[in-house]
């Protein structure tokens, strides 16, 4: 055992400059001291096993309160906690029971500095809502988080676990568990999309990022929400509609409700704010929207190129400067007050109700579903929608990309850049993508089948394995032998909440505005992808400016009267 790395030159960094900097600002909040445990076995992962070591000595050099630790696996210490992946890594292992299998490099390395910093604070940062649910739990949690390097929305997730093991150290284990790098354990239990939450070896599974206060209601009752409002009460609460802080918090005044962070809901803020108005941005997913799912953006002026996380973390960082942005907060429903009598908006979300002069409504759009027999059948276990998050898990392996536009040859190039056999299938003859992509792809020298369509998706009891393809013009019915398939045929706006409200929505189906971002609903404004036309990050932008004034000019001067 080496109770502590050292490393003196100042040339002999693995955390580039920048990083660093950061994180020593990050780590002046620090209070108590935090132990990291490093495990690692000659032969097993070595790279990122190396990787793991250097990453965290040089966080101990960044601050006196970060202490490292080393040992083998096998090893007394390592048989004490039942540490057998390599590399391992335990934060304060004789207080709490959080880990990470796996280097925590890509986005789940966000996770893994919250959790130090929660650590050291002894919080657990649950919401007022998600903390007295979390009282309710009495007996043992293993929560397994599976990531893949490059999704953002693994991060939020495994904060979900470690949060909840802060809170329940006594019963609540957390493991971050790296795909890649614990091949067994990803067979095991099947992932075939991330994040992919495993909890007590199977009693409960989750796919996706779940808001914090679900997540907390499924890891005490190890059952779906879904499931649990189909009973009517919640299991030992007979009679009881939710557990015991299931419920909204106190009222909040606002001038502005914006909801969604994407792009335009970012860029609301930050003009609202700018103009004297009091404003708040509710986001239930992860920031950024569609954009964080981007591989690469291209063309967005001031950066030749850019990974769309990337992007979304400086617009969100500067965001945040000016106005609160409440991630994993989604809107449940909006009720419209008297508009002659001055009657304020109620927004109730999962966490509180709001009282607002106004709405911008930035909701953005979904995935688009395929409608091929099969694909909710095998909907994470070979069917995928985001490159950006899945794409690891087929390295070596051989996957169809469905659709011609931007998003599917765009992540078609990604894919194949981590080593994956790609097909393209498009129903057209021409790709609708811009021009830069389709040389790429031509000179990256990607399959394509044209003028195709899949007709059926099969599979075995644990994954696809076959696509039925369909040639439109010699009517030929062929196989496509595959591991996975990605689909990219374009998105559905997200336009239930505007729906709610008596909102007019444009014949394809997206949200009508004027020139002014303006709704025929006074008060409430649209903007980015809800409301369709040329769907940039350039535009959307410009919308939620525009959005952002108008909402301004009809507080001070309400035009409906």
């Amino acid at each position: 055992m080496a109770p502590h790395f050292k490393r003196d030159k100042d040339d002999d960094w693995f955390l580039p400059k920048d990083v660093q900097d950061q994180l020593t600002k990050t780590f002046k909040d620090l209070k108590d001291d935090v132990i990291l445990e490093v495990f690692t076995q000659p032969g097993v992962n070595d790279e990122f096993s190396d990787y793991t070591v250097k990453f965290c000595t040089d966080l101990a050099r960044l601050t006196d309160k970060i202490t490292v630790r080393e040992f083998a696996i096998p090893s007394a210490r390592a048989d004490e906690l039942g540490v057998t992946a390599s590399p391992t890594l335990c934060i304060n292992p004789d207080e709490y029971h959080i880990r990470f299998l796996g280097a925590p490099l890509g986005e789940e390395g966000k996770a893994f500095i919250t959790a130090i910093m929660l650590v050291s604070l002894k919080m657990s940062a649950l919401s007022e809502t998600s903390a007295p649910i979390i009282e309710a739990l009495h007996d043992k949690r293993l929560i397994q988080v599976f990531v893949s390097p490059t999704c953002p929305y693994c991060p939020g997730q495994a904060m979900n676990a470690i949060k909840c093991a802060i809170a329940k150290p006594d019963l609540v284990t957390a493991e971050c568990i790296e795909m890649n790098e614990n091949p067994e354990l990803t067979e095991h239990y099947n992932v075939g999309s991330v994040p992919h939450t495993v909890i007590n070896e199977g009693a409960h599974e989750a796919l996706g990022l779940l808001p914090e206060e679900r997540f907390a209601v499924e890891l005490v009752y190890l059952k779906s929400a879904e499931e649990l409002l189909k009973e009517g009460a919640l299991p030992g609460q007979e009679g009881d509609k939710a557990p015991k802080g299931f419920g909204t918090i106190e009222p909040g005044e606002v001038d502005l409700v914006i909801i969604g962070a994407g792009p335009a809901g970012l860029t609301a803020g930050i003009y609202a704010v700018r103009a004297g108005l009091k404003a708040v941005v509710l986001e239930k997913s992860i920031i950024g929207g569609q954009v964080a799912l981007t591989p690469v953006v291209e063309n967005y002026p001031g950066f030749a190129t850019v990974p769309g996380k990337q992007l979304m973390d400086i617009m969100s960082e500067h965001a945040r400067e000016y106005v609160p942005v409440h991630e994993g907060e989604g809107v449940e429903s909006i009720e419209m007050g008297d508009i002659e009598n001055d009657e304020t908006i109620t927004v109730t979300t999962t966490r509180g109700v709001y009282s607002t002069k106004a709405i911008i409504l930035v909701t953005g759009a979904s995935y688009r579903k395929l409608g091929a027999k099969g694909e909710d059948t095998y909907f994470g276990r070979g069917i995928n929608y985001c490159a950006s998050c899945d794409g690891y898990l087929y390295k070596g392996k051989s996957v169809a990309i469905i659709g011609g536009g931007n998003t599917a040859l765009t992540d078609a190039l990604h894919l194949k850049n981590l080593g994956v056999e790609v097909t393209l299938i498009h129903r057209r003859d021409t790709f609708r993508a811009q021009q830069p992509l389709v040389d790429s792809v031509e000179r990256e020298g990607i399959a394509v089948l044209w003028d195709t369509v899949v007709d059926e998706i099969q599979g075995n009891d644990q994954r696809v394995t076959n696509l039925k393809i369909r040639n439109l013009k010699t009517k030929a019915v062929t196989d496509l032998p595959v591991d996975g398939a990605f689909v990219a045929i374009g998105q559905e706006p997200a336009t239930e909440l505007a729906l709610s409200m008596g909102v007019e929505l444009k014949p394809d189906g997206f949200v009508k505005v004027g020139p002014d971002m303006r709704t025929n609903v006074p008060r409430v404004y649209a903007a980015g992808d809800l409301v369709g036309g040329l769907q940039q990050i350039v535009t959307a932008i410009g919308e939620g400016s525009i959005a952002a004034m108008s909402a301004f000019e009809d507080i001070a001067h309400p035009y409906w009267k």
